[in-house]
């Protein structure tokens, strides 16, 4: 049985990736700076999910104050795959809050490293990272292209997977790479676009449309995500790194109107267009021929599918999700 380790587990896609390991027979520790979500954010307790409990325990402990703690926990549990999904996430935000980016995305992720590099029995790190250190691109994209991230936020998880180079070299520490498109999914963080156009539909409320949703994304099923992280975990040579996307590019605006038109609505009654975030790229096409030929991956919920999915969650939980906030509130 694989013992794995997730760090940044009550996370979206840390969460779900903790019912997937448990469903293929995985023993898993859970870290996170936050406790246990509600059950509606926590896949372990949706359709039977409690039955996998007995092989999950939990540690509330955040990578910024309490890393002796975590180092303890993890030379207790002695796990051979650690996967890290920790770290702050939004764009616009980290122009606001530099530092906190800095010290959460790159300064704590060192001193965890260096914590956990001479871990026995330790065969694989793999650092969820993020396409946004790319920065703006032209055309598709693998995993040789130069990192050129456009804000904060990109730059620090960019400062982070060079570091993470040095360790690789000098140490032989076993990292790989994973880089995904845009997760979405039921239990989705509801400032995240697909729930709260999902929401806003449902509750007649007005869209803000950041640059009037022009720029262009893939959008990939955190099903899909959870499979391929898994299977890199397992199979991925140290150093390697891999694209998680599908071949489906759509503009932010043509996403917002295909869940309008799911829903009877128009689009123009939805949104109200306002100005652009600082910093953000107009698109980024990942190429995922790599994780393809190697490992055998592919995604297998459509957009359309993974949509109908989240709005049956989002209706399930309507009462509770509509009267919560949907902006993102900072926490350092």
């Amino acid at each position: 049985m694989t013992r794995l380790a997730v760090i940044g587990s009550n996370s979206f896609s840390g969460s779900h990736f903790v019912r997937y390991a448990l469903e293929q027979e995985c023993e898993v520790l859970g870290i996170s700076r936050s406790p246990l979500p509600d059950a509606m954010f926590w896949p372990l307790t949706w359709n039977g999910g409690e039955a996998l409990g007995a092989r999950f325990s939990f540690l509330q402990a955040d990578l910024n104050h309490a890393l002796p703690r975590i180092s303890d926990a993890l030379a207790a549990f002695r796990p051979s795959i650690i996967v890290n999904f920790a770290a702050l996430g939004m764009v616009a935000e980290s122009w606001q809050h530099p530092l906190d980016y800095y010290c959460t995305n790159m300064l704590s992720q060192v001193a965890l490293h260096e914590a956990i590099r001479r871990l026995p029995g330790l065969e694989k790190y793999v650092h969820v990272g993020t396409p946004e250190v790319y920065g703006h691109t032209e055309g598709e994209i693998d995993e040789s292209a130069p990192l050129q991230p456009s804000t904060p936020y990109a730059a620090s998880r960019a400062a982070c997977d060079l570091h993470l180079e040095t360790f690789l070299r000098e140490h032989r520490f076993p990292v790989v790479w994973t880089r995904a498109a845009n997760v979405f999914g039921p239990g989705q963080q509801l400032y995240r676009i697909v729930p709260r156009t999902l929401l806003a539909l449902r509750l007649g409320r007005k869209l803000p449309l950041h640059g009037g949703g022009a720029s262009t994304r893939s959008f990939i099923h955190i099903r899909d995500v959870c499979r391929g992280t898994l299977e890199i975990a397992r199979r991925a040579a140290p150093g390697a790194r891999y694209h998680l996307a599908t071949r489906r590019m759509i503009s932010i605006r043509d996403l917002v109107e295909l869940m309008s038109r799911t829903l009877g609505g128009i689009v123009e009654d939805l949104v109200e267009i306002v100005s652009e975030r600082p910093g953000k790229d107009a698109a980024y096409r990942l190429s995922s021929e790599r994780v393809r030929h190697e490992l055998g991956w592919s995604d297998e919920v459509s957009l359309e599918d993974g949509i109908l999915e989240t709005l049956a969650w989002v209706d399930e939980n309507l009462s509770m999700v509509g009267e919560m906030p949907v902006e993102y509130a900072h926490r350092s």
